[in-house]
């Protein structure tokens, strides 16, 4: 059920994965059919100062900057907490933060969300197949996404898009097995999902 217009952001009803899920998809449906309620303006953000936050949501996504994921999932202050990388890879910085929210803030669903045509999933195609690792810290991305590219292999014509859906199952399994939400997520307080953002649509698949 969407929130009313009104509700500061907070905890989803239930508190559930489930209903963290549920609200999450409804924000997406809101956000495709071009009805969002909620809006980022100053007195939203007051309503939310006071007090601790209660997120009910982490989601791991993209640098991309057509892949705003409060947008996307029509979510207003204090909903939840967003993490971006290139290629939303896993480091020990990203991996501490969710542990964070997961452990301390109660929150419990975790999205991995990839995106079509992914800049940092075709820098790890194209150094793979010039069997090049680039300079500085861009080969940790890379490096990190190399072996989804790999599994789908390099022979395939859609290599890069088939290895966006490959690395999102691998974060996904990488952060269930971490050891303190292996825990949570054995128990059913917390799941970890993966899903899709297609770049043209504007809707979110869930892998």
């Amino acid at each position: 059920m969407a929130p009313p217009p009104d509700r500061p952001g907070g905890r989803a009803a239930g508190g559930t994965p489930r209903a963290a899920l549920a609200e999450l998809l409804a924000g997406n449906r809101r956000f495709v059919s071009g009805q969002p309620i909620h809006g980022h303006d100053v007195t939203a953000a007051a309503a939310t100062a006071s007090g601790d936050q209660q997120p009910y949501a982490v989601l791991l996504g993209c640098i991309d900057s057509r892949v705003p994921l409060e947008a996307i999932f029509d979510q207003t202050f204090g909903s939840i907490c967003v993490i971006r990388t290139g290629g939303h890879v896993l480091d020990r910085a990203v991996l501490g933060s969710i542990e964070y929210v997961v452990g301390q803030l109660g929150v419990p669903l975790v999205v991995v969300l990839g995106h079509e045509r992914c800049g940092a999933v075709a820098a790890a195609v194209d150094a793979l197949r010039a069997g090049r690792r680039p300079d500085g810290a861009l080969a940790h991305l890379v490096d990190q996404i190399a072996p989804a590219v790999t599994e789908v292999g390099l022979h395939d014509p859609r290599v890069g898009t088939l290895a966006v859906r490959r690395h999102v199952r691998r974060t996904v399994a990488a952060l269930r097995a971490d050891d303190p939400l292996a825990g949570p997520v054995a128990t059913g307080r917390v799941n970890v999902v993966g899903a899709l953002y297609d770049l043209s649509t504007g809707e979110v698949r869930l892998l």
